[in-house]
C-alpha cells in the first residue's frame, strides 16, 4: 500500500513541514514513536531550562544584592580609576565578597596597571577680546599630560575630522588650539554607533594635532544632548615622544556650541584652559578570581568578568560598577538557588579595564600559557540599564548554538543573539557575548559626574544580572 502524510511540527524554532511517502505501514509506525520519543525527551529538557531561568529571574529580583553591592563601591568606595587607593580597596572587596557568597578558589594575580591623576579642577575660557572672557567647562581626558605652568591661551583652528587636519595643513595649525567639533549623529538608532567617530577624537586626535604643531587639543563632548558637563575618556599617545605630547581636554556640549559661534563670528578667538593631571609611574594591581568548579569537567572554564576600575569622576556607578556588581551577583544566584555546574564556572574581576585593558591582557596570557579550556567569556561594558540584546563574538556554528537559547528568553527583554565585535582578543578561539543595555541614556550620563549611585535603578540592574547567570545555565548545560 502506498499513501502520503504531511507532518506540521513545532521545534521551538518555528513552524515547519514534513512530506512522507509510507509505503510500508510498519515502518510508519516505528517513525511515528521516534518522532513522539524525541518530543518527549525535548520538552522536558526546555521545560528544565524555563524552571530554572524562572528561579533565576526570580531571585534577582525579590532577592537580589546588585543594588546593594552598587551602594557599597559608590557610596564608600568612590571612583576607582587604576592605580588609586580606592582601586586597591576594591580589589579587598572584590576577594571579600567572593568569599562571603561560596565562591572557591579566590585568589588575587598580579597585573601592573598605569597611574594617572587629573589634579586640581581644570579651568577654561574662551576671549573673544583682550580683557572679554567666558568661562567654559572642561575635563581633561585620562591619560592626558597637563599643561604648561599657568595654562595655555591660543587662537583656535577648528575641524571635524582628523582627516580635516590634513587639509589644512601646518602652516595653518602651528601653535594653534585645534578643536575638534565633531557632533554625534542623532540620526543613529544606536547612540554607540554615533560615538564611534568621537571616540576616535578621544583616542588619537592630540596625537594626531601635534604631527601638525598644535599646542594643545579640545574636543566637543561625545553627547547627544546639549547640556554643561564635559565628558571624559581616554587619550592614547602611543609611541609619541613625551617631548611632543600636548594636553587634551572635553568641552561640554553647551561649551562647544558658543566657541563655534564665537569662531564663526570671528577666527581670532583665543582659548584657554590650564590642567594639571599627571601620568605617573606604572603601579601594581591585582585580577580578583574565583569559581564554582564543576562536578563533570572541572578544568573546561565558563567565564564571567567584569572591571573593578572605573573612570575618576562621578563615582562609576553605571561605568562599570553596574557591570562589576551584576558579575558578583550571578555567582551568588547560582549558589542561592542551589545549582551545581557541570564545568568550572569562572569569575574574573579585572584590574584597569578604563585605560589599557591591562587585567584582561595578564588574564589572556595566563590561560594560554596554562592551556586552558575556555569555553565562553562574558562580560557587560554598558552599564546597569535595561538589558536589551546580547553581542556575540565567535564562530558561526556557536552563533547559532546561542540563537537556539533564544526561546528561553521569550518571558523576558532580551531580544536575542546580535553579531558583536568585542574590542577584547583572546588568543585562544574562546567565544565572546556582551551584555547590551538599553543605550539611550549611556553617553547622557557615563564618563562624567552625572554617574552617581542616583543614576542606578534596581531593576535595570537586577533584570542584567538574571540575564547574564542566564547565559552562564546554558552554556553549562547545553
Amino acid at each position: 500500500m502506498y499513501f502520503s502524510i504531511e507532518l506540521k511540527f513545532n521545534l521551538n524554532s518555528g513552524i515547519g513541514i514534513l512530506k512522507i511517502n509510507i509505503y510500508d505501514m510498519n515502518k510508519f509506525i516505528v517513525l511515528l514513536w521516534l518522532l513522539y520519543s524525541g518530543c518527549c525527551i525535548a520538552q522536558p529538557v526546555l521545560k528544565k531550562d524555563s524552571i530554572q531561568l524562572r528561579n533565576i529571574y526570580t531571585t534577582a529580583l525579590v532577592e537580589g544584592q546588585s543594588y546593594t553591592y552598587i551602594d557599597y563601591l559608590s557610596n564608600q568606595i568612590g571612583s576607582r580609576i587604576s592605580g588609586s587607593l580606592q582601586e586597591k580597596r576594591t580589589v579587598e572587596w572584590g576577594v571579600k565578597t567572593l568569599k562571603s557568597i561560596g565562591a572557591t578558589a579566590v585568589r588575587k594575580e598580579p597585573v601592573t596597571v598605569p597611574k594617572w591623576t587629573r589634579g586640581v579642577t581644570e579651568f577654561a575660557y574662551i576671549e573673544s577680546q583682550a580683557g572679554t572672557t567666558t568661562n567654559v567647562p572642561i575635563c581633561a581626558l585620562v591619560g592626558s599630560v597637563a599643561t604648561p605652568l599657568g595654562g595655555i591661551k591660543a587662537e583656535v583652528i577648528r575641524v571635524n575630522s582628523i582627516q580635516g587636519l590634513r587639509e589644512i595643513g601646518s602652516a595653518a595649525i602651528t601653535g594653534k588650539i585645534v578643536f575638534f567639533n565633531a557632533v554625534m549623529d542623532a540620526h543613529q538608532i544606536d547612540p554607540f554607533e554615533a560615538h564611534k567617530a568621537i571616540e576616535t577624537l578621544y583616542n588619537y586626535g592630540a596625537k594626531e594635532a601635534a604631527k601638525f604643531g598644535a599646542v594643545g587639543v579640545i574636543i566637543r563632548t561625545a553627547n547627544l544632548v546639549l547640556d554643561d558637563i564635559p565628558h571624559t575618556g581616554v587619550v592614547r599617545y602611543e609611541d609619541t615622544p613625551n617631548t611632543d605630547k600636548i594636553p587634551v581636554a572635553a568641552l561640554s556640549t553647551n561649551g562647544a556650541d558658543l566657541l563655534s559661534g564665537m569662531l564663526a563670528l570671528d577666527q581670532k578667538t583665543r582659548f584657554f584652559f590650564n590642567m594639571n593631571c599627571k601620568n605617573w609611574k606604572a603601579v601594581s594591581s591585582f585580577n580578583v578570581i574565583g569559581e564554582l568548579k564543576g562536578s563533570e569537567t572541572p578544568n573546561q572554564y565558563i567565564t564571567i568578568a567584569a572591571t573593578l576600575d572605573s573612570w575618576d569622576i562621578g563615582d562609576g556607578s553605571q561605568s562599570d560598577g553596574a557591570a562589576l556588581a551584576q558579575a558578583i551577583e550571578s555567582i551568588r544566584i547560582l549558589k542561592a538557588i542551589g545549582y551545581a555546574p557541570k564545568h568550572t564556572i569562572r569569575i574574573v574581576l579585572l584590574a584597569d579595564g578604563v585605560q589599557s585593558q591591562q587585567g584582561f591582557k595578564a588574564y589572556n596570557q595566563s590561560i594560554t600559557s596554562k592551556k586552558e579550556k575556555q569555553l565562553l567569556f562574558l562580560y557587560n561594558n554598558t552599564g546597569g540599564f535595561t538589558p536589551r540584546a546580547f553581542g556575540v563574538t565567535a564562530k558561526d556554528a556557536f552563533k547559532k548554538q546561542l540563537q537556539g537559547w533564544f526561546d528561553s528568553f521569550q518571558s523576558y527583554p532580551i531580544d536575542g543573539f546580535t553579531t558583536n565585535t568585542s574590542v577584547l582578543k583572546f588568543d585562544t578561539e574562546c567565544p565572546m557575548v556582551r551584555l547590551k543595555t538599553d543605550p539611550q541614556r549611556y553617553f547622557e550620563i557615563c564618563r562624567s559626574s552625572l554617574d552617581t549611585f542616583k543614576a542606578i535603578n534596581t531593576r535595570e540592574v537586577a533584570l542584567g544580572a538574571a540575564a547574564m547567570t542566564s547565559v552562564l545555565y546554558l552554556m553549562d548545560n547545553n
